[in-house]
């Protein structure tokens, strides 16, 4: 057997959001688009972190705090507050992107193979979370955005 030679990139495009109480860390690819927040139209019944839906090129997006959904801090729209749409991963076509609340605007990093660390501690890992990382001394979260799809698309069912 012959070793195939395949070059991995060493830097990606990432980005940082801030959360309440929190960093989450994602590919730059997964974003569509970042918003200025608007009040969405609530949805009876849902969850505390399904903030409601929002309006957004002709779809209706959930639109999620993930802070709450992960369990780590209350969420409120405040001043700067802002909405990234980001494209789901699910290949549901009636629900190709969904949308979450951050603080301010996702921050552009290069996330780089030795920059990059998997947190050693991955005890109570949040619901949401795929895993705690350090990049470049900061902490972060990355999501886990199918289950983040999944928890969606469960709780408008039982909201609906």
């Amino acid at each position: 057997m012959s070793e195939q030679n395949t070059t991995v990139p060493s830097d990606i495009r990432g980005v940082l959001i801030q959360v309440s109480g929190a960093r989450l860390l994602l590919p730059n690819a997964t974003i569509a688009e970042v918003l200025s927040y608007a009040p969405p139209e609530p949805i009876a019944d849902a969850p505390h972190w399904l903030l409601g839906r929002l309006r957004w090129r002709g779809w209706q997006l959930p639109l999620i705090a993930f802070a709450e959904m992960a369990g780590f801090a209350q969420e409120n729209a405040a001043l700067g507050s802002k909405v990234v749409v980001l494209k789901a991963l699910g290949g549901d076509p009636r629900a190709p992107y969904f949308a979450m609340l951050t603080q301010g605007f996702p921050r552009l990093v290069t996330v780089s193979q030795d920059g990059l660390l998997l947190d050693t501690n991955q005890e109570g890992i949040p619901q949401g979370v795929h895993a705690r990382v350090v990049l470049n001394e900061d902490v972060a979260f990355v999501p886990d955005l199918e289950a983040v799809e999944a928890l969606i698309g469960g709780a408008l069912a039982q909201a609906a």
